[in-house]
């Protein structure tokens, strides 16, 4: 797995939306990268878009180190467990954040 990376993740995450999943949905996911950069996904009514950087007014913020992003993103590490192990912290409507894992398919790539 050494040959991934938080930026690859990121440019994997559209192709691995789960469309269907998103109908009459809309939020923001905010990633805030502590040893890297920052990204946010828009979903809205079934589209998915990745966007570097901050987005002005995300529903939901992830903070987390660039290790658990993959972890999590793979399916290494279930999200829930980073997140009970202190691995991740969310701010904002943290309910969505269950609803993350239904919207894209796992990564299993290594």
């Amino acid at each position: 797995m050494t040959n991934i990376t938080v930026e690859r993740v990121i440019e994997k995450l559209p192709s691995r939306f789960v469309a269907d999943n998103a109908k009459d949905f809309a939020a923001v996911f905010q990633f805030v990268i502590e040893d890297g950069d920052d990204f946010n996904i828009q979903i809205d009514d079934g589209t998915c878009t990745v966007e570097k950087g901050e987005h002005p007014d995300p529903n939901i913020t992830l903070i987390m180190d660039s290790e658990t992003v993959i972890d999590v993103v793979t399916g290494t590490t279930d999200g829930m467990s980073a997140f009970l192990k202190g691995r991740l912290r969310a701010e904002g409507n943290v309910i969505l954040a269950t609803k993350l894992g239904k919207l894209f398919t796992k990564d299993k790539q290594s």
